[in-house]
């Protein structure tokens, strides 16, 4: 093998090496979760992690929407046949990037929810704290209970400009999702 053959695979396997860290890589989870059941409503609470790094900024600067998931599950566990669902729940918003104004833009998928921020921290930390979301109401938990709650929160790629849609189109990188958080619901 050549000093120059050598040297291209150095170079391949340095460069394999720096792409190992995805962009989205680092802290994700959801921290804490929990239902209170308040005027016949349930409402959840939440703390969720999301990853925060150079790629991310990066890719919202560079007009890339990002699409983050709540996606919560509530069920009635049965002894001899599969869990009764109650409900399934996805909360959906997206995050972008406004050039004049220099600020993280918050939408829900409804788009009745809209916020901005002045750093792409005080949007992942928005973002990552739910309070008082209604899920149900108490007339849908039929029986005794207790019930199942589970809830797993999701990142990945929204909408992008078409000049970038081309050069990314192969990568799967920008899809992540947390492991599923579990606790009892009980009235």
């Amino acid at each position: 093998m050549t000093r120059h053959a050598i040297a291209a695979v150095g170079l391949l396997l340095a460069a394999l090496a720096a792409g190992a860290a995805g962009p989205l890589d680092g802290e994700f989870e959801v921290r804490s979760a929990s239902t209170a059941l308040y005027q016949g409503v349930v409402e959840l609470n939440a703390a969720v992690s999301y990853p925060n790094t150079v790629q991310i900024r990066a890719a919202l600067r560079d007009g890339v929407t990002l699409a983050f998931d709540l996606e919560v599950s509530v069920s009635a566990p049965r002894r001899y046949w599969f869990d009764a669902g109650v409900i399934d729940f996805n909360l959906r918003r997206e995050l972008s990037y406004h050039v004049i104004s220099d600020r993280y833009v918050l939408r829900g998928a409804d788009d009745i929810e809209r916020a901005s921020f002045p750093t792409l921290d005080a949007a992942l930390d928005h973002l990552g704290h739910v309070e008082r979301l209604p899920l149900l109401v108490e007339s849908q938990l039929r029986g005794d209970g207790p019930w199942e709650v589970r809830m797993r929160a999701g990142v990945r790629r929204g909408r992008m400009p078409d000049a970038l849609r081309a050069m990314v189109f192969w990568t799967d990188d920008w899809h992540r999702t947390s492991d599923w958080y579990s606790w009892k619901l009980e009235r």
